[in-house]
């Protein structure tokens, strides 16, 4: 599990998340699913802690995942539900995350919408792949100025078994940003996020310079533009760090 479970916390921290009654959470259907999660680092860490109070399994994955990428467990950012069909990562809006006006800032909002959608997808991305955010979209339809936002991102059974079954890919995962204080009449924030995916063989033969040869490339269609493969090579890096 490459070492994901030894970054589980001795204890909980003190710490805690901004209690959410039921009546105030997302209202996002979640997604209907017939399938079995596929075996990987994150995976394995849930089934560890399934049998956890909720409270206590929600602090201890965004405890463990917010060593996985340092970045992201800096912000505060909140692991509330973590399947292969649906994750809820959520925010407070404190000053640490506000803009000059007090909003919640246009980049946490942004990094929360990559954190949701960059986990779903590697809920179900096969232990051979490595993933990175390629480009994403999103409009400010208003400043979000107090409580507690969350990131929602789902997908369906189809879309999980198009990313386990492509080897080399790309995906646009959409995030609602869920302002769950707001008494605005007006669209939610919606972010596009899209990512893509190569098998780790292949990062390993960029680095070392080498032609890339994939043995059923002539038997399937998983080919991916240029400007994707432009991207990959330039973020390297990014995905080394994750």
């Amino acid at each position: 599990m490459s070492g994901l479970l030894k970054k589980l916390p001795v204890k909980l921290t003190n710490k805690k998340p901004a209690k959410v009654s039921d009546s105030t959470r997302s209202s996002i259907e979640k997604p209907s699913s017939t399938l079995k999660p596929i075996s990987n680092q994150f995976t394995k860490l849930l089934s560890v802690t399934k049998y956890l109070p909720a409270s206590a399994r929600s602090s201890i994955l965004s405890k463990a995942f917010g060593k996985v990428v340092p970045y992201v467990g800096t912000t505060g950012v909140y692991y509330e539900m973590v399947e292969p069909n649906q994750v809820i990562v959520s925010l407070n809006n404190v000053k640490g995350v506000q803009n000059h006006i007090g909003s919640i800032h246009a980049v946490a909002i942004t990094l929360l919408a990559e954190t949701a959608t960059g986990f779903i997808l590697g809920l179900n991305l096969p232990s051979d792949r490595v993933l990175l955010i390629k480009s994403y979209s999103v409009n400010f339809y208003r400043p979000i100025k107090k409580g507690q936002i969350a990131a929602v991102a789902s997908l369906s059974d189809e879309q999980r078994l198009q990313i386990l079954n492509t080897p080399k890919g790309e995906m646009v995962i959409p995030c609602v940003i869920d302002d769950r204080e707001s008494d605005s009449d007006r669209d939610p924030i919606v972010v596009e996020m899209t990512w893509a995916w190569i098998p780790k063989s292949e990062l390993e033969a960029r680095r070392q310079g080498k032609a890339y040869e994939n043995a059923s490339e002539n038997n399937t269609d998983t080919t991916v533009d240029n400007e994707q493969d432009d991207a990959l090579s330039a973020d390297d890096e990014t995905i080394n760090n994750k």
